[in-house]
């Protein structure tokens, strides 16, 4: 307090000397006290160690003093996102590297960033668990749900134990997108809430030897491509009445004064329809190596498993890390958790075995992000071929959902039927908690074809992403979901190692390995396919005479194996069980077994 009292004495000394050079000048003391609050404030903002400083108080589950600070209330684009990962690498070089697993067609890099205490073990030896988004452009909130896990687990390593264990035990791959190009074409160009998925340059994809470089017409120039209306008594559509904004039908038997006419736009090559001339469309969710079917059977394909380089780059990647034994990727949207397969015919591929890890997992996100269902892709959406989903579990063994971020339950927190979508209620939520800041509201506008319309509805951003309010609460359940989902991936442990004199100086040497978590080192497609190698269970020090396996310990039932018996292959260790394995060794000297699983990891112990 004495040395605020000093800076304003100083202050006012140096005001009246300042004011009173002319003498016939009459000091305002009511002006001085304002400016020397200005300086006292001015020396606050600047810092000073004098003041007390703002504190805050910390909220549970959130981290206190973040060295990065990211506000999640609004979408990055790439070149923020790329920021975002580097100060993270920077802030926390023992959790956090970032590198780049690739480029994109106009030459972006696609970054992953690791996450992992890098003071404990090797990462590469570590169960991996991967997660991407943003394989669509326009589901925007994908990536900032991918980031805010990487920033979450390395701002609250520090003080949360659980985070610690993770990082100890596992390691995180994050790609927060992986079709940068199409992610700022969304954001920096004009859009509909619904284009573009795609990413690559724009090409002729009707065949009429037209190619739209700029994407859709944005007749008023606001940034959005919002609907066309026109007045008409041969009209088929009215407002609402209670939201004057929405068009809905009109009854058979009423008068009606609007028809629609799409989304806003030009016909171009005068056949009739609007904005045919796209960008050219294909769905990278579509170019997967596992299933994958042609345009004319699947729409979206592109030429053939991979052609898309960011795909290529992934897949690359993930084929690099055999340790990968989890896997999440967030689309939006419609609040689901969905999991494989993706076409009816390959339903098989999911055995009773693997789908109780599913349908054990799934139903906890029902559980932790209400509004959200746990449901099958073909079952209950609709048939997908050459699927990202499908190719990692299909072509790698590895346990994957795919999330579709948010959902109408989130406006008004009640539920709904079907995909969960209330059109309505969008319409209202922007009313009231919005005060229309999604809505371009309509207004005229003289078409060169049309005539004179109306334009207006709501923005790209709008439906499909998160308002800014809802974004990290989403972000948070989601990435909690994905933690769980890691946390029981394979956790081994040799949990005993017995012995027993057989005379002669020979002796029985019998340990039990133990896998602590849900998920097990090989899904039983993995096992049928043999995409991985079993894993390794050894002994060092006494000579090995033999190996064995035991089928049933308990009646002594084991399976030999002759070909070097003191590296056994074991093709699994499942979920929340056991394996125990046994050999015959000459000499006194100590044992020491080592498990040494891809996606298990690399244990050991000594007697």
């Amino acid at each position: 307090m004495k040395k605020i009292t000093h800076f304003r004495n100083i202050a006012l000394r140096f005001l009246k000397e300042s004011l009173c050079e002319d003498q016939n000048t009459k000091i305002n003391m009511n002006s001085i006290n304002k400016l020397i609050a200005l300086s006292l404030f001015c020396v606050g903002m600047l810092g000073s160690s004098t003041l007390q400083a703002q504190e805050f108080s910390r909220a549970v589950g959130t981290p206190e003093n973040p060295k990065v600070n990211i506000v999640w209330n609004r979408y990055h684009d790439v070149a923020a996102l790329e920021k975002a990962a580097k100060d993270l690498a920077k802030a926390h070089p023992n959790l956090v590297k970032i590198s780049s697993i690739g480029k994109s067609y106009e030459g972006r890099d696609i970054w992953v960033i690791e996450v992992t205490n890098f003071k404990v073990g090797d990462p590469d030896r570590k169960p991996g668990f991967y997660i991407d988004g943003n394989i669509h452009a326009n589901e925007l909130q994908a990536s900032e749900t991918a980031l805010y896990t990487a920033w979450y687990l390395a701002e609250m390593h520090e003080s949360n134990e659980h985070i610690q264990e993770l990082l100890e035990d596992r390691v995180f791959y994050i790609v927060p997108t992986i079709n940068p190009d199409a992610r700022d074409h969304f954001i920096k160009k004009p859009n509909t809430m619904h284009s573009s998925r795609s990413g690559m340059k724009p090409f002729d994809d009707d065949g009429d030897g037209l190619v739209n470089e700029d994407g859709f017409d944005d007749l008023d120039g606001d940034g959005h491509i919002t609907q066309m209306r026109r007045k008409t008594p041969m009209g088929r559509y009215k407002p609402h009445h209670k939201h004057p904004n929405m068009m809905v039908p009109c009854d058979p038997d009423e008068p009606c004064e609007y028809e629609l006419l799409g989304f806003e736009g030009i016909d171009r090559d005068g056949d009739g329809r609007v904005n045919e001339d796209g960008e050219g469309y294909y769905d990278p969710n579509r170019d997967w190596g596992w299933n994958w079917q042609p345009d004319y059977i699947q729409r979206g394909a592109y030429k053939y498993p991979f052609s898309i380089p960011e795909n290529r780059a992934v897949a690359d990647f993930v084929l690099s890390k055999p340790n990968i034994a989890g896997a999440q990727s967030y689309h939006n949207t419609g609040g689901m958790v969905l999991r494989g397969p993706g076409a009816e015919e390959d339903k098989d591929t999911y055995n009773s075995t693997d789908l109780r890890v599913y349908d054990a997992i799934g139903r906890k996100g029902d559980e932790m992000m209400p509004g959200y269902r746990y449901l099958t892709v073909y079952k209950d959406l609709y048939s997908v071929f050459g699927g990202e989903l499908d190719w990692f579990y299909g072509g790698r063994g590895i346990f994957t959902f795919t999330n579709e971020l948010f959902t109408s339950y989130m406006l008004f927190n009640k539920e709904y039927r079907g995909w969960g979508m209330s059109t309505e209620d969008f319409y209202k939520f922007d009313e009231l908690l919005l005060f229309g800041d999604a809505f371009v509201p309509w207004k005229k506008y003289d078409h060169p074809q049309f005539g004179e319309i109306e334009i207006g509805g709501f923005k790209k951003n709008y439906t499909r992403n998160n308002p800014g309010f809802l974004l990290e609460q989403d972000a948070h359940r989601n990435m909690a979901f994905t933690l769980y989902h890691a946390y029981h991936m394979p956790k081994l442990a040799v949990h005993s190692i017995e012995e027993k004199d057989l005379g002669g100086g020979l002796r029985q040497i019998t340990a039990t390995i133990t896998n602590e978590r849900m998920i097990p080192t090989h899904a039983s497609h993995d096992i049928k396919n043999k995409i991985e190698r079993p894993n390794y269970i050894s002994i060092s020090g006494p000579k090995v005479l033999a190996g064995m396996i035991m089928e049933n310990n308990d009646l002594n039932q084991s399976k030999e194996q002759t070909n070097n018996p003191e590296k056994l292959e074991v093709e699994n260790i499942p979920g929340m069980g056991k394996v125990i394995v046994r050999w015959v060794v000459k000499g006194r000297q100590k044992a020491e077994i080592t498990v040494d699983s891809a996606k298990g990891g690399l244990v050991s112990k000594k007697q």
